[in-house]
Parts: structure tokens; C-alpha cells; sequence
């Protein structure tokens, strides 16, 4: 017995999408990479072949953002390099399985633990409804768990986190996942905590903000020049006026380099000089010590130049009497 396929024609086939790339893919994705993605998709259903140049003509795309693109859908598993190609990844088996592995590796009591934590339960329904019109993907649901219990966040941090995320346009797992592990790196744990952050990184912002203006970085500042200015406010506890003072010495040196500031700020910090009167009267002390020394150049110049006019006197003294002696002989 024979069995044949009924092989529809294009214009009556179609194309399937799972759910699940639309709850936990679309919104990582670029509009070239996601034009990538669903053409190999297609093309997959025919077990169709193309090359990477043919695949860059077809779709006009650079072939650099062909190889970029298909790099970044094998490192989200949406694709798997085989020796012969790719391979399109089945997503619903792939989730089912990723969420089968986390929950055999959870605890049954602890599963039973979640299981009764109403509170929680509610938190997800909540942040479901409000951020994912009631379709959040399931892998979200294991990344919630996570993120509570590995930085210690309640309910209220975990809302204000999904919804700062939402606002930024951004509200996608890596993300989100950086926003927390920032969060958690700062002992947030509750409102109080949050808030505290919030109102440091302001003081920050202005900090950077006025730093730019002094120094006529009219084009804003480098990541590198961003994490100086960080370690003056948060490692050293320095203020904007003690800043400022050595921003103002920047002026004694032409083209002088943000790690010339860095510099100055650092043996500041290193000689625990941490007010404005302490910075001060050090720079007076070095001034003086600079004047001084300075003085002392010059006296030694002086005594040896004249030491040195004595000697040329005695030796014209000496000559003429030289050619005294020459004429009475």
C-alpha cells in the first residue's frame, strides 16, 4: 500500500507561528533578525536549501547581518546548527521540556510551598494581567520564582520592577533579568529599599549631568567616563563640590584626560581627605611646599652663581698679573 502526501499548493498553504514564540521571542528580536527567522521557517516546510549569499539577495539584507542573525537565533535556540545546516527548533517541545527539567529539579515541598503561597499566586495573576493582557508565556512564570527567591524581593519591588521595564518599552526576559540582578546587587528587598536606590542614582544622574556641562561634553559622556564618575560618588562618597575642585585644575593642563581627573581624585581618596576644607587646605599645603622649594632653586642658583663670579674675578685678577710680570721683564 502506498500512501501519498496531498501536497497543497502555495496558495493554500500555510505557515504556522507557535504561540509561544510570540509570548517569549518577539519582543527580543529585530525586525532583520525576525525577517531571518521566519523566511528559514518557511522554507523549512519544502526542505528547501539556500546559501547565506542567495539568502541576503532574496531577502536584501547585508550578508554581515545574515551571519549575525542567524548567530543570534542558534544562541536563543530558536535554530540548531547541524554539519549539513539548521535545524528550526520545535519551541513547544522545547519549552515543555525546559519546564519539565526546572520543575524536577525543584523540591516537592517546595513545590507544595508555592503551590499554597496565595500570595504569590496572586502577584502572577496580577503582573499576567497587567503587562501581558493575560498571555504571559510559562517561562516567565519559573523566571518570577527565581527572581523572589534568589534576590529576596517582595511583591511590591516585584510589580515596580515589571513595570519600570514596561515604561522603558523593554519588558523582555534578558532585560528584565539585568534590571534585577542590578536590584539585587544593591540589597533591594522592599519599597524602602527601592526608593533609596532611586533617589541615589537621581543624585548620580545630576552629578554626571553637571559634569558634562563643566567639561563642554556637549555630546554626553563615554561609558568609561560614566564609571569613573560612579566610583568618585559611590565608592568614594565624594560630593559634586569636591569634584568640582578638581575638574577646576583640569584648566593647568592643556587636553587634560578624564583619567588625569581620576587621578586626582583617587590620591584625594587615598589620603582619606573627605570634605571640601580638608581637600583645600591640602592643596594650600602642597602650594606652599611647591613655593618653597621653588625659593630654594633659587637661592642655591644665586650662591652658586656668585660663587662662581668670585672665581672668574680671581682668575682675571690672576691673568693681568700674568701679563704685568710678561711687561717689566
Amino acid at each position: 500500500m502506498k500512501l501519498e502526501q496531498n501536497n497543497k499548493p502555495m496558495i493554500f498553504s500555510q505557515t504556522e507561528i507557535p504561540d509561544i514564540f510570540f509570548a517569549e521571542h518577539l519582543t527580543n528580536m529585530t525586525g532583520d533578525y525576525l525577517k531571518i527567522y521566519l523566511y528559514i521557517i518557511f522554507l523549512s516546510k519544502y526542505n528547501g536549501e539556500i546559501n547565506i549569499n542567495d539568502l541576503s539577495k532574496k531577502l536584501a539584507l547585508p550578508i554581515n547581518t545574515i551571519n549575525e542573525g542567524m548567530k543570534y537565533l542558534e544562541k536563543e535556540g530558536l535554530i540548531l546548527r547541524k554539519n549539513t545546516g539548521f535545524i528550526v527548533v520545535d519551541l513547544q517541545e522545547k519549552t515543555l521540556n525546559e519546564l519539565y527539567t526546572l520543575k524536577m529539579e525543584n523540591s516537592a515541598e517546595k513545590i507544595k510551598q508555592n503551590a499554597e503561597n496565595k500570595a504569590r499566586i496572586e502577584l502572577v495573576e496580577y503582573l499576567n494581567n497587567k503587562y501581558f493582557q493575560g498571555v504571559m508565556g510559562p517561562t516567565w512564570y519559573s523566571d518570577i520564582d527565581n527572581w523572589i527567591d534568589k534576590y529576596g524581593f517582595d511583591d511590591q519591588v516585584m510589580i515596580n520592577l515589571f513595570d519600570y521595564c514596561f515604561n522603558k518599552a523593554a519588558l523582555h526576559r534578558n532585560y528584565v533579568q539585568a534590571v534585577a540582578e542590578a536590584w539585587g546587587l544593591n540589597k533591594i528587598k522592599n519599597l524602602d529599599d527601592l526608593e533609596n536606590y532611586y533617589m541615589k542614582q537621581e543624585k548620580l544622574m545630576k552629578i554626571k549631568k553637571e559634569i558634562a556641562k563643566k567639561l563642554g561634553k556637549r555630546s554626553g559622556l563615554t561609558q568609561y567616563e560614566e564609571a569613573y564618575i560612579e566610583t568618585w560618588v559611590n565608592e568614594y562618597k565624594y560630593e559634586l563640590p569636591i569634584i568640582e575642585i578638581a575638574l577646576k585644575r583640569t584648566t593647568l593642563h592643556a587636553n587634560a584626560s578624564f583619567e588625569y581627573i581620576n587621578n586626582i581624585i583617587k590620591d584625594w581618596h587615598e589620603r582619606n581627605l573627605k570634605t571640601v576644607a580638608q581637600v583645600n587646605e591640602f592643596l594650600e599645603q602642597r602650594k606652599k611646599q611647591a613655593k618653597e622649594k621653588q625659593q630654594l632653586k633659587q637661592q642655591v642658583k644665586k650662591e652658586s652663581f656668585e660663587q662662581r663670579a668670585y672665581s672668574n674675578l680671581s682668575f682675571l685678577y690672576a691673568n693681568k698679573n700674568i701679563e704685568g710680570a710678561k711687561h717689566e721683564g
